[in-house]
């Protein structure tokens, strides 16, 4: 199923679930075995700092929150904690943080240069930069930056994320192309407000920018920020037909699996939602390395609740797909 149009997505996303599951996901299935052999990549995830400057509507690491405990992971940790997975046999890592301006340019362009050294695959997300940084970071060995666009309509942008610009946004998401790195990017699917219209622009925007990964999730309440007033949550069904979509559209694209279930406080290594995910297309599950008390303060949203290793060989084995750790 080759789906090009604006109109052929929206035809997707306004489907029974029914026909959704009869007819899209079988071709979804397909073009995951015929891409990736079916396969399930894996990462582990460093949430270095939750400190942020930026007040984000939705976001539970925002400056103004007040409700959770801050923390900053020294350099040298980061890179311990990144080298015993490594030993351990994961060799991609996905080092995340809030854009927190006091932890230090060069202590970022040191983990990630003491991570190459070992040979490992870097994804990086931690906010916007200037030009001349990207550059630094592209030298230092970044393999792929994270920089989501959120939503693709400028105005919601602005509205939700009022401490930058979807025009500085977009600029720093093309510039990272320009300079040869990979480029992870997506939406938030269903937040409060949103239209069909407004998604499909999401996923055909996803296309045009030849993302290497989509890391999106639906949209999850987080504690003490205004978007948590509107809305309980995105919807699940939605998200599965993004992912299913995107999987027909872009075959060879990495889209995450860590996604919640039913029941929000099981988090992002529910069974059921990772299942789910994979079920639609979806193929990148990471886990922790953070100690449980700084994983529980990383709240980008509630009952976040991503586990260790042992989660992902179970998804594995319950899927009978094989893990690639490197």
């Amino acid at each position: 199923m080759n789906i090009q149009s604006k109109s052929e997505v929206i035809e997707i996303l306004s489907m029974p679930q029914e026909t959704f599951e009869k007819e899209i996901i079988p071709q979804a299935q397909k073009a995951s075995k015929d891409a990736l052999s079916g396969n399930l990549l894996v990462t582990s995830m460093m949430g270095y700092s939750n400190i942020c400057k930026n007040n984000c509507l939705y976001c539970g690491m925002r400056a103004k929150n007040n409700s959770i405990h801050r923390f900053r992971i020294e350099p040298e940790d980061v890179i311990h904690a990144c080298v015993e997975a490594k030993n351990n046999g994961f060799r991609r890592t996905f080092l995340i943080s809030g854009e927190d301006p006091k932890y230090g340019f060069e202590n970022i362009l040191k983990i990630v240069s003491k991570l190459k050294e070992e040979n490992m695959f870097v994804s990086l997300a931690c906010g916007e930069f200037e030009k001349s940084q990207f550059d630094e970071l592209k030298d230092a060995g970044v393999d792929e930056y994270v920089l989501k666009f959120e939503m693709s309509n400028p105005k919601s942008f602005n509205d939700l994320n009022p401490s930058t610009t979807f025009e500085k946004r977009m600029k720093s998401i093309e510039y990272i192309k320009s300079i040869g790195m990979k480029l992870a990017s997506g939406n938030i699917v269903d937040w409060p407000g949103q239209s069909m219209d407004e998604l499909a622009d999401d996923i055909l925007l996803m296309k045009k920018l030849d993302i290497s990964w989509a890391p999106i999730i639906p949209y999850l309440p987080a504690l003490n920020t205004p978007l948590a007033e509107k809305k309980k949550r995105g919807d699940l069904l939605t998200l599965y037909k993004e992912i299913a979509i995107l999987r027909l559209m872009m075959p060879r694209v990495n889209i995450t699996a860590q996604q919640p279930g039913v029941d929000m406080t099981k988090g992002l290594s529910d069974i059921d939602g990772n299942m789910a995910a994979i079920n639609a297309g979806a193929n990148v599950l990471f886990f922790d390395l953070l100690c449980d008390a700084d994983a529980k303060s990383f709240r980008v949203i509630d009952d976040r609740n991503i586990t260790g290793p042992t989660h992902i060989f179970k998804i594995a084995n319950m899927t009978g797909r094989n893990l690639i750790l490197e």
